[in-house]
C-alpha cells in the first residue's frame, strides 16, 4: 500500500508525495516547489527519491525537477509531446510505467494543455494523478486545448471504476463547488458536497482525494452531457447548444468569469 501524503505549495498547490513504507522509498508528483520536498526528505532521511511524475508542463508543475533530480538522482517520467528539460522517460498514451512497486498506465488528457497526460492505477484499490485535467467539481482551464479535447478527456476518465481515489494538483474545491451548485442549483450531491467542503475549508483542511464516482455525481464538466447541465448551457448561450462539447465550452467559458 502506498501512502500519499499532500505537500502545500504556493498558495493553492498540492505537490503529491508517494511513500513506500515497506521499502523506505517515495516519489513526487509535479513538484513545482523543490522546497516541501527537500524539507520532507531531510526530516525522512531512511527514505529515497526515486521518481518525479510529472504532467505538463506548466511552471508551477515543474519548477522544482531540476533541484530535485540534482539533489536525489531520481528518475523523471513526462508526457513526450511537451517541452520540459530533464525527463528521462517520454511517456506517451498507452504506456506502462512501474513506480513504488505498481503499475501505472499513461492517459494522453489534452485540454489544460496539449500534452497533459495523466497517471492510473489500476490495482485493488485504484487511483488517478489527474494534474490540472480533472479537478475535485471542476477541470482545468483551457489554455491550449479545445472544449471537444477536454470532454473526450474527461469522459475518458470517468470512464474509470468509480472507487477510483483522484489526486489533483490544486485546492480549488471549494470554488469548484460554488459554481457546480449555480449550474445545478437542485443537485442535492452538490449541495451535500459543498456543506461538507466548507467545513474542512474552515478548519484549513484538504478536500482530496475526491473518488471518480462523486465526480460524476458534483462535477458539471463530467456532466456535460446531462439533461440539468445542458438545461443551464442554453440558458447562459445566446445560440443553442448541444449537450457534451458544447455545452463544457459554456459552463467553462462561465466558470472562468464566475
Amino acid at each position: 500500500m502506498l501512502e500519499f501524503i499532500p505537500l502545500r505549495a504556493f498558495s493553492d498547490n498540492y505537490i503529491w508525495l508517494l511513500v513506500d513504507q515497506e521499502n523506505n522509498r517515495a516519489a513526487v508528483v509535479d513538484p513545482g516547489d523543490a522546497k516541501p520536498v527537500v524539507t520532507w526528505l531531510g526530516r525522512h532521511p531512511e527514505f529515497t527519491l526515486t521518481h518525479i511524475i510529472i504532467t505538463h508542463h506548466h511552471p508551477d508543475h515543474i519548477g522544482g525537477l531540476a533541484t530535485l533530480k540534482a539533489a536525489t538522482q531520481c528518475k523523471v517520467l513526462g508526457p513526450a509531446n511537451e517541452k520540459i528539460d530533464g525527463i528521462d522517460q517520454p511517456l506517451n498514451d498507452g504506456d506502462h510505467v512501474r513506480v513504488l512497486g505498481h503499475e501505472l498506465e499513461v492517459f494522453e488528457v489534452p485540454g489544460h494543455t496539449l500534452g497533459h497526460i495523466a497517471y492510473y492505477c489500476d490495482c485493488a484499490d485504484p487511483f488517478l494523478l489527474s494534474g490540472d485535467t480533472l479537478f475535485a467539481g471542476g477541470c482545468g482551464r483551457l489554455f491550449e486545448g479545445t472544449p471537444a479535447q477536454m470532454h473526450t478527456s474527461l469522459q475518458r476518465l470517468a470512464a474509470l471504476p468509480e472507487q477510483t481515489r483522484v489526486y489533483c494538483a490544486h485546492e480549488y474545491t471549494l470554488a469548484n463547488l460554488r459554481f457546480a451548485l449555480a449550474v445545478e442549483p437542485d443537485n442535492r450531491e452538490i449541495q451535500t458536497r459543498l456543506h461538507v467542503v466548507e467545513e474542512l475549508r474552515a478548519d484549513d483542511r484538504i478536500t482530496l482525494p475526491s473518488s471518480i464516482g462523486l465526480e460524476k455525481q458534483t462535477n458539471p464538466f463530467m456532466r456535460s452531457t446531462r439533461t440539468s447541465v445542458h438545461k443551464a448551457a442554453n440558458e447562459r448561450s445566446t445560440e443553442p447548444v448541444a449537450a457534451g462539447a458544447e455545452t463544457l465550452a459554456v459552463i467553462r467559458q462561465w466558470k472562468d468569469s464566475f
